[in-house]
């Protein structure tokens, strides 16, 4: 008789102990639901880096080429090298923000057409990865100095911004901003923005040299 108690009180016991467990388990599961309820998650927007531009500081660049106009001191001139490069061909490198504006010069015999044409399928080109293109026309009859701006926007757009310049008589100029990084122009949209700036500034500064 007495064992029969005392096996009573060991399974009423570990019955208890089992129960009681079982208690804090269910408790301890319930606070974690709640817990992770109150911080429901909230994407955050893709983040880019910031850029500290410099003071807007400009120079005249006046060399052997038959053109002058006034470029940023962050940038450098450089003559392009390439194997279909012409003369008074340059680019102007941004080194700063991986950018370089191409500038190929052409002189007028007659074919001043053919040049506007191409310049316009060049910027045409760019249709499949444009948002849309603008255009501004840019006169300056006092220096006779004409043509036209092209802005570009679109994430894959490999140049976001062109431009020709003519005498309509006897000299022509294209120029073209591209960037030696994959195309992503919402996060170089600072720096498009910024460059964009240096760019129209070279255009109102830019003469004909006289002969």
């Amino acid at each position: 008789m007495v064992k029969r108690h005392h096996l009573t009180i060991t399974l009423s016991y570990y019955s208890w102990f089992f129960m009681f467990t079982r208690f804090l388990l269910l408790v301890t599961v319930v606070f974690l639901l709640l817990s992770s309820c109150g911080d429901s998650y909230v994407p955050k927007p893709e983040g880019y880096y910031r850029i500290d531009f410099p003071a807007k500081k400009y120079r005249e660049v006046d060399t052997l080429l038959p053109f002058t106009f006034e470029m940023p001191q962050y940038a450098k001139i450089f003559p392009d090298t390439t194997p279909l490069a012409e003369p008074y061909w340059i680019n102007i490198a941004y080194a700063p923000y991986h950018a370089q504006l191409h500038i190929s010069y052409k002189k007028i015999q007659g074919n001043l057409k053919t040049y506007l044409d191409d310049a316009h399928t060049l910027v045409r080109k760019h249709i499949p990865k444009a948002n849309a293109i603008g255009q501004q026309e840019y006169l300056n009859p006092t220096e006779k100095v004409y043509g036209l701006i092209f802005t570009i926007s679109g994430t894959e757009a490999a140049s976001p911004l062109q431009f020709y310049l003519t005498d309509s008589t006897s000299n022509f100029v294209r120029g073209a901003l591209y960037f030696d990084l994959v195309p992503n122009n919402d996060s170089l949209a600072p720096v498009i923005g910024f460059l964009e700036q240096d760019i129209r500034h070279m255009i109102s500064t830019f003469r004909w040299k006289k002969k």
